[in-house]
């Protein structure tokens, strides 16, 4: 019976020990399964150079990683169509946002959380506590990855410049001298002067929002569910004013008034425009997708007004994952977002494989642009890829020079793209009607434009959004 007993008691071991080892076997064959990821890649129309750099990140990466399969997708965030997308699950696994939104869609919970994979990552504490701030919802969740920051800045065309008799090294420091200078160029080379977007797309509210920052004004005041609008504010009449007289006492324009952020990027690099406000990183798009020749490009800080609230409309851009992301699939878009987006700051070598493929596919090396980790960091980086940058760093010496003096803000927080978007028909009235009056509304006008901020100032009567501001004819 013992002997019985004994060979039962192997027997029984013996067959637990094989279902151990197999179901670890099936384990290991399961994590090691194929996982594919869609993931954001270049915007619609970009160059056959800039597809094939970043095909050759794509496939590095798959090489680095042999269990994901990287499936590009072309993609480019848009504040009108983009909640359309996401309800539609139309979206990538791994796509961008700009800061303004990533808050709001984690609170939501219409990005993935991504806490426990991004505090993992060894460099996870260098980064500065106001852009990681920027994809940390109220309850201290991380649902995205900071990874560009930028400053609105002043994109002129040297070549304009010397045409209409102005020093191209010495871009416009005040908003009499833009003024002056847009006239110049228009009346002497018969390109817009200056040019502002003005689509009622968001983006003719978020420039008018640039320009009243630099003014002294804001478009809100408190925070979250007790913020108000305040888009009454003295600065913003003061941006619409120059805008009008621009637009109709100078005429130095031009003739096209709805651009948008593609458009004017263009007609910019097409020669069409002497100066405009844009994102200072703006340089990668222009050569990517619009043919510019670095040899016209300049870039400058904005004109401050002589204001202690004057200052610089600041923003960037955040990688997010679709919400129904989960599992392997969510460890590989995190492998994803670390390798494409972060390495290339944080580790020399990434930083130098990233920079040759770049060079090698004739695209720009040192864009200016904001640091996303400690400023030290940010130095140390371009100190390594320092070889290969290509961009035309003397011409961009104005901004370079001028841009960390001057204090930057980050954009309207409540309902922002709701904010643009209320703005946008105000610009289109100013750019469509000479006779609208501008003025600064008092009493029961200035009321009628403090709205709460927790629904959607969007949805409010044009008479709020153009007759309370520009008042009547």
């Amino acid at each position: 019976m013992k002997s019985t007993f004994r060979a039962m008691t192997l027997f029984t071991v013996a067959v637990a020990l094989f279902l151990i080892v197999g179901a670890a076997s099936m384990a290991t064959a399961g994590s090691q399964a194929k996982v594919t990821i869609n993931v954001a890649a270049l915007r619609p129309g970009s160059s056959d150079e800039a597809n094939k750099q970043f095909n050759d990140n794509v496939a590095l990466f798959e090489k680095q990683h042999p269990n994901i399969d990287v499936k590009p997708i072309e993609y480019a965030w848009n504040g009108a169509t983009f909640a359309a997308q996401l309800a539609a699950g139309r979206l990538p696994t791994v796509f961008t946002v700009p800061f303004t939104d990533a808050r709001t869609l984690g609170e939501h919970r219409q990005v993935a959380d991504l806490t426990a994979g991004v505090k993992k990552w060894p460099y996870f504490k260098k980064f500065q506590q106001t852009i990681i701030a920027e994809a940390t919802t109220s309850k201290g969740r991380i649902i995205g990855v900071p990874y560009a920051a930028y400053a609105q800045a002043l994109h002129y065309n040297r070549t304009l410049f010397r045409q209409a008799g102005l020093d191209p090294n010495k871009p416009p420091t005040t908003w009499a001298q833009l003024r002056k200078y847009a006239k110049q160029i228009s009346e002497r080379t018969g390109a817009a002067g200056y040019a502002q977007m003005g689509l009622n797309d968001n983006t003719a509210g978020w420039i008018a929002t640039t320009v009243t920052y630099t003014l002294g004004g804001r478009m809100e005041k408190g925070r979250g569910t007790n913020a108000t609008a305040t888009l009454n504010n003295p600065g913003t009449v003061q941006a619409l004013n120059l805008l009008r007289q621009m637009r109709w006492t100078d005429k130095s324009m031009g003739s096209t008034y709805d651009y948008t952020w593609p458009t004017i990027n263009q007609a910019f690099a097409a020669g069409k425009i002497g100066m405009f406000i844009n994102g200072s990183d703006i340089y990668t798009f222009l050569v990517q997708a619009a043919n510019l020749d670095p040899s016209i490009y300049g870039i400058a800080p904005l004109p401050l007004a002589k204001n202690k609230h004057a200052g610089v409309l600041g923003g960037g851009s955040i990688a997010v994952v679709r919400p129904d992301t989960k599992g392997p699939k969510l460890d590989a878009a995190l492998q994803w977002i670390d390798f494409f987006y972060m390495e290339k700051l944080i580790r020399k070598p990434a930083a130098l494989r990233d920079a040759k493929i770049l060079v090698a596919n004739k695209q720009p090396v040192g864009v200016p642009a904001f640091p996303i980790f400690n400023k030290r960091q940010y130095d140390v980086a371009n100190s390594w890829i320092k070889p290969y940058i290509n961009v035309p760093i003397k011409q961009m010496a104005p901004f370079l020079r001028g841009i960390f003096k001057q204090n930057l803000y980050p954009e309207p927080a409540a309902s922002t793209q709701s904010v643009y978007h209320a703005l946008d028909p105000v610009v289109q009235a100013v750019f469509a009607d000479r006779k609208k009056s501008l003025r600064r509304p008092s009493g029961k006008g200035t009321s009628c434009l403090t709205a709460r901020l927790d629904g959607e100032p969007s949805r409010l009567p044009v008479s709020w959004r153009v007759t309370r501001l520009l008042g009547a004819a």
